[in-house]
């Protein structure tokens, strides 16, 4: 079971939601995501697009325009070179689609994942230079390219950045910072950085750059432009969810935004990835987003070229589009069963240490597509609720790897420790990616279990309840106020309730693989609802019932026959559930115990 911890964080709920409009309940929610503020408040209840941050705040955002707007005017070859993520690839097309729209003479290129790596590389210098291109700018990544971009110098390139990764810092000294000699360097996460929100993607810095070069280039913003930048915001919320940003602050907006703008996109090649996938344009979600369509554009990225994912963002036939859809829903799934494959493997690994686990866990798997490794760890991530990493040959004595992390342990400070075993790294709190020599495996795998400072309780799943929420408690209207929260995702979570005393009535089982359970629960007041227990949660629960009392009566509480009575408290998430047009009231249970 997992650890319950409820948020207890105080204010004065009745005044909050009196000059708000809301439920002292919703002001709780609030509360318990650190907004409290009248401002804040208003900014998370309506998230108008005035609540975007001025770009102009953005350290070296006015120097990059610039610099930008001379080379434009001067007619040069600009080479655009992003990542081969969804960010990437979303930050690569605002900045391809901005700087044209300035009259920029700009085209595109990312990495090959095997090929080049991540980044910019002394090969992809090379490339642009020799394709006469005589300025470079990235995005979502450069900020760690320092050895790159003095090359690109000394070959008399400019080079503008544009990210939004972590800065390196001298070892001796963690407030000095190591930046690459580019000519601007625009990055939220720089320490001399005084922009108000710092977690934004790689596409949102892109969208606030070409928003201040349109600025300089004095293009005024009328209906022509208005519409420009309601489509790109459709890719800087995508990217938002996809590189999973925390859903705070301006993140809410522009993805609340780009949910609103995706239904009228002019972008034959979203339209036609929206209807390879069976999705309803009105009905975008996080989920749609972070599991549907992104996985489709990182799926290029993975295992063919993620040039392929901006070809269908940039394609002006519809017939076209389509085929380009359709051939990255079919390399998604095929990566998808490459992907449950790996993880089997990657889990009978972790089988071999028994009951006790590393602190870190660093699996090794040669013969793993390097594409595949951030996913693969996020899934043992998990299952085991540790810190994993999944490293696989990259040829020539290297091994490549991606982490993800939990909570409790910040991945990028973790690999700072171990930079002297490592030839490349970067990333953030909760992944990472990097490559080592394959002799330094055993010292890199000791090194990170000896800097551990996790203790038991970091391994313990968290479950954070908002509040103890007895079900007679549940309306249509709290839940439709409680829908005015959206978009939820991190930094942002679904709010989930605890309840004791819940009397299990009558049950059935349901779906395909008979692997859903609806039962009908009722409060100690006598209130009513159906509640869902879902895939995984399922065998679990059931198990909680043979244990606690027994398999006769589980079986006459799924049966409808008369049995003893059955009290449980419960984790659960209240839902509108819509059947035919109509709406009613359902409980999703979350966790459970006696």
């Amino acid at each position: 079971m997992a650890k319950w911890l409820i948020v207890r964080k105080g204010a004065d709920f009745d005044r909050i939601a009196r000059e708000h409009g809301i439920s002292p309940i919703v002001a709780r929610i609030l509360r318990n995501r650190d907004v409290f503020e009248d401002e804040d408040i208003e900014m998370y209840l309506h998230s108008d697009e005035k609540y975007l941050h001025d770009p102009h705040l953005l350290k070296d955002i006015d120097l990059a325009a610039d610099i930008m707007k001379e080379r434009i005017e001067a007619g040069d070859a600009i080479r655009i070179i992003g990542d081969y993520d969804v960010d990437g690839i979303c930050s690569s097309y605002i900045l391809l689609s901005g700087i044209r729209l300035c009259g920029g003479n700009a085209d595109v290129v990312l990495p090959h994942r095997i090929k080049d790596g991540y980044g910019l590389s002394i090969n992809l210098v090379d490339k642009a230079y020799a394709d006469g291109k005589k300025t470079i700018i990235t995005c979502d990544n450069g900020i760690a390219a320092i050895e790159q971009i003095a090359h690109a110098k000394e070959l008399g390139m400019t080079v503008v950045v544009t990210d939004h990764h972590e800065v390196s810092y001298l070892e001796e000294d963690k407030e000095k910072m190591i930046l690459p000699p580019a000519d601007a360097v625009v990055d939220p996460k720089r320490k001399d950085d005084e922009y108000p929100y710092h977690e934004i993607c790689g596409a949102m810095v892109a969208f606030k750059f070409i928003q201040v070069l349109t600025e300089k280039m004095g293009m005024t913003k009328d209906a022509e432009l208005s519409h420009f930048f309601d489509e790109m915001s459709i890719f800087a919320g995508w990217a938002t969810v996809c590189d999973v940003m925390p859903l705070k602050d301006e993140n809410r907006v522009i993805v609340k935004k780009s949910f609103e703008c995706i239904s009228r996109t002019g972008n034959l090649g979203l339209q036609a990835l929206l209807r390879a996938n069976e999705i309803d344009p009105f009905r975008v979600s996080c989920y749609i987003y972070g599991f549907v369509i992104g996985p489709c554009l990182n799926a290029t990225g993975r295992l063919d070229s993620a040039m392929r994912g901006l070809e269908l963002l940039t394609e002006t036939n519809p017939n076209a589009a389509a085929e380009i859809a359709l051939e990255l829903k079919e390399l998604n799934d095929s990566r998808k069963d490459m992907t449950q494959q790996g993880k089997d493997e990657a889990m009978e690994i972790i089988d071999r240490y028994g009951e006790i686990l590393p602190d870190v866990l660093v699996i090794y798997m040669p013969e793993l597509h390097e594409s595949l490794a951030g996913i693969i760890a996020g899934k043992v991530r998990e299952e085991v609720n540790h810190p994993v990493f999944v490293l696989t040959d990259a040829g020539e004595g290297l091994v490549k790897g991606s982490g993800r992390s939990i909570e409790s342990y910040h991945m990028f400070d973790a690999l700072s420790e171990c930079r002297d075993l490592l030839t490349k790294y970067g990333g953030h709190k909760m992944a990472a990616g990097f490559s080592l020599p394959k002799a330094n495996l055993e010292a890199f795998r000791d090194r990170l279990n000896e800097n551990s400072k996790l203790v038991e309780d970091d391994f313990k799943e968290i479950i954070r309840l908002d509040m103890e929420l007895p079900i007679r408690y549940i309306s249509m209207n709290l839940l439709k106020e409680i829908e005015t929260l959206a978009p939820f995702g991190q930094g942002n979570p679904e709010p989930v309730f605890a309840a004791r005393d819940v009397e299990l009535i009558k049950g059935r089982i349901m779906g395909r693989n008979a692997n859903v359970a609806k039962i009908v629960i009722r409060d100690p007041e006598g209130q009513s609802f159906d509640m869902m227990v879902f895939g995984s949660l399922f065998e679990r629960w059931n198990e909680f019932l043979d244990n606690n009392f027994g398999s006769e009566q589980r079986e006459k509480l799924y049966n409808g026959a008369f049995h003893d009575k059955m009290l449980v408290k419960i984790a659960y998430q209240p839902k509108i559930n819509e059947f035919r047009g109509e709406e009613s009231v359902q409980v999703v249970l979350k966790d459970f115990c006696l």
